[in-house]
């Protein structure tokens, strides 16, 4: 198939169709969505609301709430040290593959990009996981490039067979799957699903996906549902922020997130923001309009519309910015990354997806939070050490 010529609102064989209601409320509400026409009174109408309503979420993320960042970094640090205390969790992620099928223009996977690709063999996964685990964390998020033919469901699941053994947290960002694909995964060990929209302009999205089952936006769209029909716990949204209008995709990120929190309400939800990093092939790639600023406020605006939602801040981000943060509207931290295929136990197989930010080991994001008067917490809050065992193993 030429999916070059796909419809990117269509979808390929086998890719399981689900009701489209949420997405087609998020579509509209986006595109209704003025943030020229908010005031300073909006603004500070929002911040004396109890409870953040969508329309006190379009304020917040307006271009009048910008000067107003202090007021609102003090109700989001109200809110943030209310719900989560003074813990900040710590994870690493360990990319396993780097193969693609997808042509997005944006991104340093790219199949068109000449790269060295790679794959991790059981052994290779096994002793990256067991070097990481010795840092004392608990939390791992395994990641492959999009390639169904060179890391399927089945390769996934083995790898996460072997991080049962050294993590009570795994949590994927790999490519959208069925249903019935998330449930094996998830009796595999996965309890947690990462899937970033990328934007949700569909123009936009049709024009930075060229060709690759990625470039059918509806199977994108819902993949956080299908991930907990399949059984996942939790699901975090995202929108590559500066790859278009990044206000709107920002609005989309948190209104798609909350109706999914209201229609499956046992669910956990999180925020991740990445911002657009030099990639091979393209070093000179910047985020549009999106500095630290206007990266800061999305975060805070995401902290009051859905004060229960964890947010991750990625090392694309300096440390200076990331410590900030933290207990401000952050709740969740990766340290010692690489982001090449491997590159924990020995030097990485593969080449990266983006250049990170900040290089700091576990040890020393660990340093870095117990400066800031916040507790670094390295194992996920499901498990105790008298946690029965039967129950912290899923079967496979």
């Amino acid at each position: 198939m030429n999916t070059a010529k796909t419809d990117h609102m269509t979808y390929m064989d086998g890719m399981e169709a689900i009701d489209h209601s949420i997405m087609d409320t998020v579509l509209a509400a986006t595109a209704d969505y003025d943030y020229e026409k908010y005031t300073e009174q909006d603004v500070f109408r929002a911040l004396n609301h109890d409870a953040i309503t969508v329309e006190d979420y379009k304020a917040l993320l307006s271009p009048a709430a910008l000067p107003h960042l202090e007021d609102i970094a003090r109700r989001a640090k109200s809110e943030t040290r209310k719900h989560f205390g003074n813990s900040i969790s710590l994870f690493t992620p360990l990319y396993i593959a780097n193969y693609c099928e997808n042509n997005c223009i944006y991104c340093g996977f790219n199949c068109k990009n000449r790269i060295h690709r790679a794959r991790l063999t059981m052994e290779e996964i096994d002793r990256e996981l067991s070097t990481i685990a010795k840092t004392g964390l608990k939390d791992i998020l395994i990641l492959t490039g999009e390639s169904r033919h060179m890391s399927d469901v089945e390769y996934i699941g083995e790898a996460l067979k072997i991080a049962q053994k050294y993590f009570s947290s795994i949590s994927l960002e790999i490519y959208p799957l069925n249903t019935d694909e998330y449930t094996y995964l998830h009796r595999c060990g996965a309890d947690y699903v990462c899937v970033y929209q990328e934007t949700y302009n569909p123009v936009k999205y049709e024009q930075m996906h060229l060709s690759g089952p990625k470039r059918i936006f509806p199977y994108r769209f819902n993949a956080q549902e299908r991930a907990l029909m399949g059984g996942m716990r939790g699901v975090a949204f995202g929108a590559l922020l500066g790859l278009d209008d990044f206000r709107k995709d920002a609005f989309a990120t948190g209104l798609h997130a909350s109706l999914i929190q209201h229609k499956y309400p046992h669910a956990e939800i999180s925020f991740s923001t990445p911002r657009l990093r030099p990639y091979i092939n393209n070093e000179e790639n910047n985020p549009k309009d999106v500095h630290e600023p206007q990266l800061l406020q999305v975060m805070m605006a995401y902290r009051l519309f859905l004060p229960y939602a964890g947010i991750t801040i990625s090392t694309r981000e300096r440390a200076g910015f990331r410590d900030n943060v933290i207990g401000l509207a952050a709740t969740k931290i990766s340290a010692g990354v690489s982001v090449g295929v491997g590159g924990h136990e020995e030097e990485a197989k593969g080449d990266e997806q983006f250049e990170i930010s900040d290089p700091r080991s576990v040890a020393e994001v660990d340093t870095a939070i117990r400066a800031h008067g916040l507790q670094p917490v390295y194992s996920d809050y499901l498990w105790t050490e008298d946690f029965p065992e039967d129950l912290r193993n899923h079967a496979c």
